[in-house]
């Protein structure tokens, strides 16, 4: 093989590799509709926010069967396959492949979608909702359904189907409502976490904007200032439950409902405040744990050696969340973060000045 000829092939393998390596990087949605033709339009749509942006369109085959793929997102993101008006949603994460089985007279009611966990829980959600939009659902049945659906949000807040759950709405209205204060803080939760996790996520400034927008409109009502954050306020306790070095769960619920005052901190331990920090907390605790004082510390380190160096030698309850999904109901911008939990279990203060804790503390006691 001479000079030429060699240069021709290397040229020819590195474009045959690079339109491999570009074909691989593709998800694909594959799916049937009972009753269609082949030539039934359907378009591939993606959201951005609420907007929908067409990727593609294709016709059915004689047998009612589609397929189409598109460029892997760089982000998780919400799609749809359109028929007309009606739409079948669903999550793609990296290079999934998602399976449609659907009718044409029922398309975007009677529908079947696979191929991954976060596309079977978005088609459980909207087969829901379609129950509650059909159906004369009293207002309990659908609150309780909602709260199962916050549950879910604040179970993994920084995910693609708690983004899809904050925007979903139900018979023309948003399901969760900025201007509802208690659905502000599930919504708030999904945006600290993005924000926290996810700076250049297209998502993060709608979501931090939602909150704020939000934030601004209640304080003009209740005539305050102070309109730059994502503090969300609460009243009432946000659950945690995980492991210590031990592999012991604590439950936070459970150790407010003892009876006890509870510091609730957030904080890093390979930080370099850490050991001055601790300092205060050991102090505050040697002085008031015999009158119902008790801790629960949350470590947010990636490292888990670091963890554990330094928990096996707290006298507290100290456990370990790495990906910080539980700090995101309780709108954590900055570490160390410090809550009191009062006797009756309610988050009674935030405390901004860690050298006043042992004076805070004493409040409750």
């Amino acid at each position: 093989m001479n000079l030429m000829k060699v240069k021709t092939f290397i040229t020819a393998m590195i474009m045959v590799l690079a339109l491999a390596s570009c074909n691989g990087n593709k998800f694909r949605v594959s799916g049937t509709i009972e009753g269609a033709g082949d030539s039934t339009q359907l378009v591939l749509e993606e959201s951005s926010n609420g907007s929908w942006f067409i990727l593609d369109s294709i016709k059915t085959t004689g047998n009612g069967a589609f397929e189409v793929s598109h460029q892997a997102p760089q982000y998780p993101g919400i799609y749809r396959i359109r028929m007309n008006s009606q739409s079948i949603y669903f999550p793609i994460d990296s290079i999934d492949n998602i399976s449609i089985s659907t009718k044409l007279k029922t398309f975007d009611t009677d529908f079947t979608v696979t191929g991954s966990e976060h596309a079977a829980q978005v088609m459980q959600i909207d087969k829901d909702a379609i129950k509650y939009m059909a159906s004369a659902a009293g207002e309990e049945e659908l609150a309780k359904w909602k709260r199962s659906l916050a549950d879910m949000v604040l179970a993994d807040p920084g995910g693609i189907v708690s983004y899809y759950i904050i925007n979903k709405y139900i018979n023309g209205q948003p399901l969760f409502n900025p201007a509802d204060s208690k659905d502000l803080k599930v919504i708030g939760a999904v945006a600290n976490l993005f924000r926290q996790f996810s700076p250049q996520d297209p998502r993060t400034d709608y979501l931090v904007n939602l909150v704020l927008n939000a934030q601004r409109e209640q304080r003009a009502q209740q005539t305050r200032s102070d309109l730059d954050t994502l503090q969300v306020s609460m009243t009432s306790l946000f659950n945690i439950n995980l492991e210590d070095y031990d592999g012991v769960k604590h439950d936070l619920q459970s150790e407010a409902g003892k009876g006890n005052v509870v510091i609730l901190n957030f904080t890093i331990y390979e930080a370099d405040f850490s050991p001055a920090f601790n300092k205060i907390l050991n102090d505050t605790y040697i002085k008031y744990k015999n009158r119902g004082l008790e801790i629960y510390q949350v470590s947010l380190d990636r490292n888990d050696v670091v963890y554990r160096q330094a928990a096996k030698n707290l006298p507290w309850i100290t456990v370990y969340d790495p990906t910080g999904s539980s700090s995101a109901p309780y709108n954590i911008s900055s570490v160390p973060t410090v809550f009191i939990i009062d006797r009756s279990g309610v988050v009674a203060k935030r405390v901004d000045d860690v050298t006043q804790l042992p004076q805070e503390v004493a409040k409750y006691l």
